[in-house]
């Protein structure tokens, strides 16, 4: 091979190496930019809201002098810019402090609320994924007839009916008169204390154990919480789908295949869906953010113990370690999802990566 051969295939290697250098700079830029952003928004929250740490935790009756002793030994005494270099060392070192509400450090209360948030979006997105998706391509397939005008209904009332009243409703039916489901709670408290959950998802590790009378009892306590969520994320995703897929179905490779003597179910699922699965796959990711963000007055209702029933109670007892800890979690979690179906999208979209 002569030099001007190896030289020629050397640079579209130098150029895909150059591309993708830039192209990882500029994502990890954002991750960074927008996580310091996310932790100047907690701290200044911190500062500007009427309620002194140092009194929340040593009373309102504390003496001065025990009070300015706290205020200095907890470094509130500093300049702001010092404060926040502290505050950043402690965040990305994992410690928040420690909770006024429950006294143990705000990260072992996370550690054991957050996988319950996580297992109730989990699969309260799988629902409003697998039942959805069909849903939009039906709708969209069957445009103006009484299965799309169905479809759009239940997206409707999926967007404007406030949760909370449909979890009260669905309380009182499933629950109180047909006992089809466990009462609010994550676990009963038979199988409380005979349980040792490893990794926090109660249905992973029961089955995992192989405790199948636990698994059942954790699905029946899981699964109209879980239902409701699905619900509302099925309204979102089968309107997205169902708006992706007309635009799809009306494209020139669409009358090309079907030129081509392809089936129907062919065309729809093979081809129409697999390029409206592109956008697609950022919009089920959202969705997932948004639950895990959201699902607040679900947990209340149901009485769940997660991340969002932790940070309500201690925001009501003025905890704002556990606040802003809880808050910094959730938004570690919606950062990194946001960035991972934005990095999907490009390995999926071709056209997308040059941009």
């Amino acid at each position: 091979m002569s030099t001007v051969e190896t030289t020629q295939e050397a640079r579209p290697r130098k150029g895909r190496a150059r591309a993708f250098a830039k192209a990882l700079g500029r994502f990890l830029f954002a991750a960074v930019t927008t996580y310091l952003g996310l932790l100047a928004v907690t701290f200044f929250i911190g500062r500007v809201v009427p309620i002194d740490p140092v009194l929340a935790i040593l009373g309102d009756r504390a003496p001065n002098h025990v009070v300015e002793r706290v205020r200095q030994e907890m470094g509130f005494n500093l300049p702001l810019y010092q404060q926040f270099f502290i505050y950043i060392k402690g965040i990305l070192s994992g410690d928040f402090g420690n909770s006024v509400l429950t006294t143990n450090p705000v990260m072992v209360d996370i550690r054991r609320a957050f996988p319950a948030t996580v297992e109730l979006a989990t699969l309260g997105t799988l629902i409003g994924a697998f039942v959805g998706v069909p849903l939009g391509v039906l709708a969209a397939v069957r445009r103006g007839s009484i299965i799309d005008q169905v479809v759009r209904v239940i997206g409707l009332i999926g967007y404007s009916v406030p949760i909370f009243w449909l979890a009260l409703i669905s309380l009182v039916i499933f629950y109180a008169q047909l006992r089809w489901v466990a009462f609010p709670g994550r676990i009963d408290i038979v199988f409380e204390y005979t349980f040792t959950p490893i990794t926090g998802f109660y249905l992973l590790d029961s089955a995992w154990q192989g405790q199948w009378d636990v698994f059942y009892d954790v699905f029946r306590h899981i699964i109209l919480p879980a239902s409701l969520l699905g619900y509302f994320s099925l309204a979102y995703i089968s309107r997205m789908t169902r708006s992706f897929m007309l635009n799809e179905l009306s494209q020139e490779y669409i009358v090309a295949v079907r030129a081509k003597g392809l089936s129907e179910t062919r065309v729809i699922w093979g081809h129409a869906l697999r390029n409206a699965a592109v956008p697609l796959v950022t919009v089920i990711a959202l969705s997932y953010a948004g639950l895990l963000e959201g699902s607040v007055l679900t947990e209340t209702v149901f009485s769940w113990p997660g991340i969002g029933l932790y940070i309500t109670n201690s925001l009501q007892n003025a905890d704002m370690n556990a606040v802003l800890g809880g808050t910094i979690v959730i938004g570690t979690v919606f950062i990194g999802i946001n960035l991972l179906s934005d990095l999907l999208y490009r390995t999926l979209d071709p056209r997308t990566r040059n941009r």
